[in-house]
C-alpha cells in the first residue's frame, strides 16, 4: 500500500472533523503502533502479516490527519529492543521497512504533490546498510517538503535519544563550539533527533497498554496521553476523534502547564548567565554599578547566543554530512 492514502471522508466523519475543528486542535500527534502481533493471533495470520496492516492502518491514518489539519505526526516504528525479537522477525521487520522505503521513492512526485517530509529518528547504524541508504534517500528526498511532516522512529528509544544529545554537547565542548557553562536544558532539547519539530500535542498509544515504552519522554512532559484498547490494524477514524476530544477536553491545563514551563526555563537560564558571568569576571573584578553590571551580563548573553547557534550549524552540518555520505555510497558496511 501507498504511504498516501487518497480519498475523502465519508459525509458522517466530515460533519464530525467539522465539529472537533471548531474547537482547539492538536497540530502534532504521535502514535505508540501497537498490537500488530495480537492482532495476526487474533485473525490467524502470521506475524509479518500483521506488521504489514500495522503499515496499512499508518497510511489510513495520515490520511485522517491530513483532512484533520493535523500537520505532523510522528510514529514508533522499531524500538532498539524490538532487536530482542527472534531473528526471523526482526529479518521480516527490516524487508518490510525496505519494501516501504522502495515504495517511498517511487511516490516522490505524489508526496511532492503533497507536501510531504520523511524524517527518520533514530540509530541508522544499528540497521542494515542498504536500509540505512533506502532511507537516507527518502529523507533528503523530501526534506524540502513543509506542508506535513511525518517523523518516523525507527532503531529508537527516548533514553538513547537522550543520551546521544549529551554526547553531542560534549563533542560540541571538546571541539571548542561551546562552553561547559552553556548547556542547559534547551541546548539538550536542540540536540535532540527530534529537534526540527515542536513536541507532540498529543500521544496515543493503542493495544489498552498504558506506558510509554521508551517513546519520546523528553518531548512528552507536558502532552495530552491518550491511552485506547483497540488494536493498532483496527484502529478507526473515530478512536482518533475520541482521542482528539480528550486533547480538547484537557487543552486549558496542557497550554498553562507549558507556559510555566516555558517561564521557569527562562528563569533557569537567567540564573545560570549571571552564575556563568560571575565566575568569569572573578579576580577581574565586578562592574562597579548596576548599569555596567546589566550591559556585562547582555554581552554574555550574546556571546553565548551566537556560540550555541555556531554549535548547532556545526551539529546540523554533522549529521546533514552522514545522509548524504550514505546516498553517495561514502559509508561502507
Amino acid at each position: 500500500m501507498s504511504w498516501i492514502k487518497e480519498g475523502e471522508l465519508n459525509l458522517l466523519e466530515r460533519i464530525s472533523a467539522n465539529i472537533l475543528k471548531a474547537g482547539p486542535m492538536p497540530k502534532h500527534v504521535a502514535f505508540i503502533m501497537d498490537g500488530n502481533r495480537r492482532f495476526a493471533l487474533k485473525t490467524n495470520v502470521d506475524r509479518q502479516e500483521g506488521h504489514t496492516q500495522g503499515f496499512n492502518k499508518l497510511a489510513e491514518t495520515l490520511r485522517w490527519c491530513k483532512h484533520l489539519n493535523i500537520p505532523e505526526v510522528t510514529v514508533y516504528a522499531f524500538s532498539i529492543e524490538n532487536f530482542k525479537r527472534t531473528k526471523d522477525e526482526v529479518d521480516g521487520l527490516m524487508e518490510l521497512a525496505k519494501q516501504k522505503f522502495e515504495r517511498l521513492l517511487e511516490e516522490r512526485e505524489n508526496l511532492e504533490k503533497h507536501g510531504v517530509c520523511i524524517r527518520v529518528l533514530g540509530d541508522l547504524n544499528m540497521l542494515p546498510l542498504d536500509l540505512q541508504q533506502l532511507i537516507a534517500k527518502a529523507v533528503l528526498a523530501t526534506k524540502t517538503h513543509n506542508k506535513c511532516f511525518l517523523n518516523v522512529c525507527f532503531a529508537y528509544t527516548s533514553r538513547y535519544e537522550i543520551t546521544n544529545a549529551v554526547r553531542e554537547m560534549a563533542w560540541g565542548v571538546e571541539e571548542g563550539l561551546i562552553k561547559a557553562s552553556d548547556v542547559s536544558e534547551t541546548l539538550l532539547s536542540e540536540c535532540l533527533y527530534s529537534n526540527n519539530s515542536p513536541n507532540p500535542d498529543l500521544l496515543i498509544r493503542t493495544s489498552g497498554e498504558v506506558r510509554l515504552s521508551d517513546f519520546l519522554l523528553w518531548q512528552t512532559s507536558h502532552s495530552c496521553l491518550v491511552f485506547q484498547p483497540v488494536l493498532w490494524p483496527e484502529y478507526s477514524f473515530w478512536n482518533l476523534c475520541e482521542a482528539i476530544l480528550q486533547y480538547q477536553l484537557n487543552h486549558r491545563s496542557i497550554q498553562k502547564a507549558r507556559e510555566l514551563h516555558r517561564e521557569n526555563q527562562a528563569q533557569l537560564q537567567l540564573e545560570a548567565d549571571r552564575a556563568a558571568l560571575a565566575e568569569h569576571m572573578h579576580g577581574n573584578g565586578k562592574p562597579a554599578d548596576v548599569l555596567r553590571r546589566q550591559e556585562a551580563l547582555q554581552h554574555y548573553v550574546s556571546c553565548r547566543e551566537e556560540r550555541v547557534q555556531d554549535f548547532l550549524v556545526a551539529l546540523k552540518r554533522k549529521r546533514d554530512s552522514y545522509f548524504n555520505d550514505l546516498c553517495s555510497g561514502t559509508i561502507a558496511s
